[in-house]
């Protein structure tokens, strides 16, 4: 089966282009969508009621954009409103979770981090995961703070490299062998996080995971593109010049009130 419409991305900001990013390497004749609702960010910071409400707007711009397939590229979305979405629209929902499993399964020391947001880690979804893995201890930070400061341009400052410090020390102590983000935005932290960790610290996000998972359901259910590499659209309804610097100015960026 062979379906040339888009698969469609949303993420509370610019976060989700992490998520793209592993698509469109893996997927790289689908057509895409990527809808960055920055105005409202950070999404983590707010109710149940309201996340579902914001999620429901952006998926209406995007099946109003024909879209086949919706990635929910944000953690809090996903585990506030995923099971929503599903109930409400007949169309393939691919969420984005922490990558809780992976990491204590194969954790030796039996002690994982997670950074996430406050709605993450409060979230249903989240909770009943870490249920399921009694015998590791999961060392849970909120990443207050982190979300503002890279939506702000901020990714490189003084206060994110102070932030960071102050969230992940006690997780080194805490002898942690895995450190999972539950954000996606906080791949583009990578980087920094490395120079705080000790080496023998791997470090998870769930981008690739997310990208197998949308080719199997296109391949089941929604159907893959048989056309050639097209340009991907981006919108986002506050200023663009961030999420313009973050794909590194090689796309078009529409600046969109929705």
């Amino acid at each position: 089966m062979t379906n040339n419409n888009p698969i469609g991305v949303f993420d509370s900001g610019i976060g989700g282009t992490s998520i793209w990013s592993a698509i469109h390497e893996l997927l790289p004749n689908e057509k895409t969508i990527y809808l960055a609702d920055s105005k409202n960010a950070p999404y983590g910071q707010r109710t149940k009621e309201e996340i579902v409400a914001l999620s429901k707007k952006n998926v209406d711009f995007l099946i109003a954009s024909n879209c086949k397939l919706i990635v929910v590229a944000c953690n809090t979305a996903t585990t506030n409103a995923i099971r929503e979405l599903r109930e409400a629209y007949d169309i393939p929902f691919i969420g984005i979770e922490p990558a809780i499993k992976p990491a204590a399964n194969n954790s030796k020391t039996q002690v994982i981090g997670i950074l996430a947001t406050q709605g993450t880690l409060n979230s249903e979804l989240f909770n009943k995961t870490a249920e399921m893995f009694q015998n590791t201890t999961i060392i849970e930070q909120v990443g207050h703070g982190l979300v503002q400061l890279i939506e702000d341009g901020n990714l490189n400052s003084p206060e994110m490299t102070q932030l960071l410090e102050t969230y992940l020390r006690p997780m080194i102590d805490a002898n942690i062998d895995y450190l999972v983000l539950g954000c996606s935005h906080y791949p583009y932290l990578i980087p920094q996080i490395k120079k705080i960790l000790p080496e023998h610290i791997q470090i998870i996000d769930s981008g690739e995971a997310v990208a197998r998972q949308t080719q199997n359901v296109l391949r089941e259910k929604a159907g893959l593109s048989d056309g050639e590499k097209s340009e991907p659209v981006f919108y986002v309804n506050s200023d663009p010049s961030v999420l313009n610097d973050i794909l590194g100015n090689k796309y078009k960026v529409i600046e969109k009130d929705f």
